[in-house]
């Protein structure tokens, strides 16, 4: 199975994770790679300047059309489309194709939605699904990836669904929550991946998610990405003194103290970094995809690229394994 059958499992990935552990960088990089591999994409903010644009060299916010991030190249690969989806704008396309066209944007201007809201418990998650479930019913795109909210508001994005199934005897909104719970326990149509840095807290909170993504949501969960890796340190092995004086070169005490510091560090980034791996491993049953930190504050179309590739890599190495 090569990297396109990987990407092609299933319809919409969602992709998931503590805020700042780069979610939305991952998101871009799986639609480049799926991209790569001939699959056309279609990308899902949900949240808003999310950044996803200028991880293709767009300085622009997304709407509720779509955007093209990239063009199809025969020699590149397939397009990538992006666009933004909030709960407002999917009830009014709701109400328009109910028959509700004149009605739709004042009932929306008029907050109707968080009067709706406050009385329907995960009724805005619901809208916001319903709408992906009816993009993948249409086939819009070989692969949609959804950028999704931070892991807290994530679990209650995707089990919103369920509970309303539960809560609801029938009707319309019931039918459309049912729908959504459908698509999301179908994992040929469905997955979600997390991504986490290797750092104590946000390892601890992806094991905690996905238990109970697993649990309430019941949905399949992709490998996760392990993002900003630290790769192992070459040349360190000995103290700096020990190097220059053994190298004939004279380097004065504090700046050999310097290089000894610094050396440290990066011996114990590196021990961190692995021993949160290994955690991650021992305590969710779940293949890891490692990709390495590209070392710039802004992510744009290099390390985009960049990121792809390593993270194309990590897939075929995955594959290789016979773990995906």
């Amino acid at each position: 199975m090569d990297v396109g059958t990987f990407c092609a499992q299933s319809h919409i990935l969602v992709v998931a994770g503590k805020g700042g552990v780069g979610k939305t960088t991952m998101t871009a990089a799986i639609a480049r790679m799926a991209a790569r591999s001939g699959l056309s994409v279609l990308i899902v903010e949900l949240e808003g300047k999310s950044g996803i644009t200028g991880a293709f060299g767009l300085d622009e916010d997304l709407g509720y059309g779509e955007v093209e991030l990239l063009a199809a190249d025969g020699a590149a690969g397939a397009s990538v489309r992006a666009r933004r989806i909030t709960p407002d704008d999917a009830l009014v396309e709701y109400l328009e194709d109910h028959g509700l066209k004149r009605v739709s944007k004042r009932l929306v201007s008029s907050g109707v939605v968080d009067v709706v809201s406050t009385a329907i418990p995960g009724i805005r998650d619901v809208l916001v699904l319903g709408k992906v479930k009816q993009l993948e019913r249409d086939q819009v795109a070989d692969l949609i990836v959804v950028d999704a909210p931070a892991t807290g508001h994530a679990i209650t994005f995707l089990t919103s669904a369920s509970g309303l199934v539960n809560a609801a005897r029938g009707g319309p909104l019931r039918n459309q929550a049912q729908d959504v719970v459908d698509l999301l326990s179908d994992p040929a149509r469905c997955r979600v991946i997390l991504v986490t840095l290797p750092e104590d807290m946000p390892v601890s909170e992806t094991i905690e998610s996905a238990f109970t993504l697993e649990d309430k949501a019941g949905v399949q969960l992709g490998p996760v990405i392990v993002n900003a890796c630290d790769p192992a340190p070459e040349g360190l092995d000995e103290p700096a003194g020990v190097v220059a004086a053994r190298s004939g070169v004279t380097i004065a005490p504090g700046h050999v103290a310097a290089l000894e510091e610094a050396r440290q560090f990066r011996l114990e980034r590196h021990a961190v970094c692995t021993e949160q791996i290994e955690r991650l491993a021992r305590e969710l049953p779940l293949a890891h995809l490692l990709v390495p930190s590209v070392g710039t504050a802004t992510i744009g179309v290099v390390e985009t690229d960049l990121l792809a590739e390593a993270l194309a890599r990590a897939v075929a190495d995955l594959v290789a394994e016979g773990a995906g």
